[in-house]
C-alpha cells in the first residue's frame, strides 16, 4: 500500500523595490515606513505601523529611491532635509543588492 507524502511548502512574501522594480522576497529588502509624526524611518523589525515602502539593500537603489523622489511618492509625504540626510547616510553604509 502506497502512502501519499504531502510536502509542506512555506509561502514566501514577495515585495517590489520602488527603485529598480524587481520583485524579491520580503526578507531581502529594507522596509522604510512613514510614521504618524511624518518622519521616514528604516524599519529593521519590519513591523512598525505606518505606510511602508521597500528598497533593495544596494546603494544604487537607495540613490534612485531618494533622489528621484520615488520614496516620497510611494509614502505620500515630503521628506525634510535632515531626515533625507539620515536616510542617505544609512544607504551609503549598505552592502549588497
Amino acid at each position: 500500500m502506497k502512502t501519499k507524502v504531502k510536502r509542506i511548502i512555506k509561502h514566501t512574501p514577495m515585495r517590489t523595490c520602488i527603485a529598480c522594480r524587481k520583485v524579491k522576497p520580503k526578507r531581502e529588502l529594507v522596509r522604510l515606513v512613514r510614521t504618524s509624526s511624518g518622519l521616514v524611518e528604516v524599519d529593521i523589525s519590519r513591523k512598525k505601523t505606518g505606510r511602508g515602502a521597500y528598497l533593495c539593500p544596494s546603494p544604487l537603489c537607495w540613490q534612485a529611491g531618494l533622489v528621484a523622489g520615488r520614496l516620497e511618492h510611494t509614502l505620500r509625504t515630503t521628506i525634510a532635509g535632515e531626515n533625507r540626510e539620515q536616510l542617505i547616510e544609512y544607504g551609503k553604509n549598505l552592502v549588497g543588492g
